[in-house]
């Protein structure tokens, strides 16, 4: 027999060759995370849709009037985080596997988690800017 075939790498099983290669409860975090914000979007989408259909044609201060509302606000602001982290969670799980080199797929995590902090915080600026 050759020394190849009697190595100790060959004769683990493959429970054993899996071991080691990383937990999977990341998953589940990740799995439930993008659940609670499509959960929490469903309600703040619906209201922001009623909301801009009923401020369509109204003037520019008769919407910031609306916009000075803490309610209103605090709602604004519950939308644009659940929607960016709904978004980067989704756009995460699209480049993990469609991407299969490791460093292209770092390096376009990066720039996506990159790009989406950047509009999600331009989203906030705007909407704690129209509330000021």
């Amino acid at each position: 027999m050759t020394e190849k075939a009697t190595s100790p790498a060959i004769m683990r099983s493959m429970l054993g060759r899996a071991r080691g290669l990383g937990s999977a409860r990341s998953g589940l975090h990740h799995w439930w995370a993008q659940r609670l914000t499509a959960f929490a979007l469903v309600p703040l989408v619906l209201w922001f849709i009623y909301s801009a259909i009923r401020l369509s044609g109204m003037k520019r201060g008769d919407v910031i009037n609306w916009a000075v509302d803490p309610v209103v606000g605090t709602l604004l602001v519950a939308l644009v985080l659940a929607l960016f982290h709904h978004m980067r969670l989704g756009l995460q799980v699209v480049i993990e596997d469609y991407i299969h080199d490791e460093r292209p797929r770092m390096v376009w995590l990066l720039v996506m988690k990159g790009v989406t902090g950047l509009l999600g915080l331009a989203a906030l600026v705007a909407v704690i800017k129209l509330a000021i």
